[in-house]
């Protein structure tokens, strides 16, 4: 934050940014290898290969919310006002100005942030990127039956009237209604290269929702709606290179029209980068270890298997490029409130989860450590509780105590849907399974998926199919502003076409008055420690089960160099450092 017109605000928001830093930065640095996380930097010239297993869901920007995605579209194609440097540790925390000059302006105790554009900052077909382009791709949020998947900030945020069940009474720009418009166009207005953001509620750290791909600029003549999923229309240092090919991926190669005077941030030293999807963990574990032909040259996002790991940590070549750091993201299941209508059943469910067996089914301590909340405690606003003082490795005898009492047959049917398609995937599946299924209280059924999976969860079609689901959750930010609000705000999430981030249907009004109360709260000391109570209150209502926060193991080739460990991009391999050359 610039300046703001309530000194008080600033002094406490720039208190946050330093808690932030120690918070975070030190705990995802920490690393087991002898790496120190910082390769030698690279030159210019080359080809960059990226090779993972899970298609891309959307690279579409205003649908992209899944944190690999994130780094990788902030790097190569979309460029945002702003972003995170390329930089390792707590110095990556800091926000920078990207298309901005600079990081926003706030008045009005924080409702009100103006930014101002660059001169020369132009899409990839030369034409200048433009205030209106920030708008238009703004309101593609809105249209929640049609832009599935994305975060919803711009809607909680904006300063737009909301229908009688909560939701925007804007609809996106595919639906004619000009009342609806009008209300948008107030909440954005341009002057110039001037754009200003007119929120409904102060936001101390709005500038920082800004670098998310949902808010960069899209061209309203590229627009096809659904259609626009894969399509890339480029503002930064790369450009798609013919079409992209879901489970095989595609080739980014530099983008003329970007200007390097204008960007500070990237470095974007390889000549071209190459993605390539549909290859198993194992099948990437061995060849980076084998470090052959283009393998040299090679990253992925996709962690060690766990029978690979004493391959790598027993040979002393691997020392300078493995990694065993700790991730901010938190692993968690989510029952379905649609099917597990008992709360008695949620929580004999939620005692009986084997959260050890879940772990030592992913490799153990070099894969996480039991989670009992769903904050993780690298992030402003974690409170430490255990919602049912039930051990790590599961509670059966207590669980049958609830069944019992909530009168139900067992053992009690239940469908549980995981991110599947790997030995580790079906070995963790079948941990959970064994430790629900103990003192006969469930049986339960795998519904393995294993192509793409959050659009599938997402999707009310599928609300009937399972009863439980698994996922993980990483702030945005360091600040549980970034948690509770975008996973259990019904209002923002459930819409006919998508339940957003809310997998199991939540949809409390309590929870939600709370929410607004914590970001009333302008203590922000104080609004963290609302967020903390939220988090205990969602977790003895079992709007969620946590399993672990997480650790990634992550190997590169010999080529590679630049590597750093970026927590602002969830550590993921931060493509605006690497180099081959």
């Amino acid at each position: 934050m610039k300046r703001t017109n309530k000194r008080a605000v600033l002094v406490a928001f720039s208190g946050v940014v330093a808690l932030t830093a120690a918070a975070c930065g030190g705990g995802s640095t920490t690393a087991t290898s002898t790496s120190s996380g910082t390769a030698a930097a690279g030159a210019k010239g080359g080809t960059l290969y990226y090779v993972t297993k899970r298609s891309a869901e959307h690279l579409d920007p205003q649908r992209t919310y899944i944190g690999r995605d994130i780094a990788d579209e902030a790097r190569i194609m979309y460029r945002t006002l702003t972003t995170f440097p390329v930089a390792p540790g707590k110095d990556s925390l800091k926000i920078v100005a990207d298309l901005a000059t600079d990081t926003g302006t706030a008045t009005d105790s924080g409702k009100t942030w103006k930014f101002t554009l660059k001169d020369g900052v132009k899409w990839q077909d030369g034409k200048d990127i433009a205030c209106a382009d920030f708008q238009y791709g703004i309101s593609r949020t809105f249209a929640v039956d049609t832009i599935t998947g994305g975060p919803n900030y711009a809607i909680q945020f904006l300063d737009i009237p909301t229908d009688a069940k909560g939701g925007s009474i804007y609809k996106g720009p595919y639906v004619k209604d000009a009342a609806g418009q009008a209300a948008f166009d107030k909440s954005i207005t341009c002057s110039g290269k001037d754009i200003t953001f007119h929120l409904k509620k102060p936001v101390g750290d709005f500038n920082y929702a800004t670098y998310l791909p949902s808010f960069a600029p899209y061209r309203k003549d590229q627009d096809q709606g659904d259609k626009s999923n894969f399509a890339v229309f480029s503002t930064g240092p790369y450009m798609l290179q013919g079409a992209w090919t879901k489970g095989k991926g595609g080739t980014f190669v530099r983008n003329p029209k970007w200007d390097a005077k204008t960007d500070t941030v990237r470095k974007a030293l390889p000549d071209s980068m190459v993605f390539v999807e549909g290859l198993t963990n194992e099948v990437i574990a061995q060849r980076l270890i084998s470090d052959q032909g283009n393998d040299k040259f090679t990253v992925t996002d996709r962690q060690v298997p766990p029978s690979f790991q004493p391959q790598v940590l027993a040979n002393a070549s691997m020392k300078s490029r493995f990694e065993n750091v700790d991730a901010p993201f938190v692993d968690y299941l989510t029952p379905n409130f649609k099917t597990l209508k008992n709360p008695l059943v949620r929580q004999a469910l939620a005692v009986s989860t084997d959260k050890t067996g879940y772990i030592t089914a992913n490799g153990g301590a070099t894969s996480g450590r039991p989670a009992q909340t769903l904050i993780s405690p690298s992030v402003l606003g974690y409170k430490a509780f255990n919602a049912f003082n039930a051990p790590d490795n599961g509670d059966a005898a207590k669980a049958a105590t609830l069944l019992k009492q909530a009168a139900v047959k067992t053992p009690y049917p239940i469908n549980f849907t995981y991110n599947g398609g790997t030995p580790t995937s079906e070995k963790y599946a079948a941990a959970l399974k064994a430790g629900w299924e103990r003192n006969g209280n469930f049986k339960v059924t795998l519904n393995e998926l294993t192509d793409t999976y959050y659009d599938v969860v997402q999707n009310p079609a599928n609300a009937g199919k399972y009863d439980v689901t698994w996922a993980g959750w990483g702030a945005d930010w360091p600040s549980a502003s970034t948690v509770i609000p975008p996973l259990f705000d019904s209002r923002v999430n459930l819409s006919a076409a998508s339940n957003g981030q809310d997998y199991g249907y939540y949809d409390n009004a309590d929870v939600n008055k709370k929410i607004d109360e914590a970001y009333a709260t302008t203590d922000l000391t104080k609004q963290f420690g609302l967020w903390g109570d939220l988090d205990e209150q969602l977790a003895k209502d079992v709007a969620y089960i946590p399993l672990a926060y997480e650790k990634f193991f992550f190997i590169w080739g010999s080529g590679v160099k630049g590597w750093i460990d970026n927590p602002a991009f969830a550590d993921y391999p931060d493509l605006g450092s690497l180099g081959v050359k």
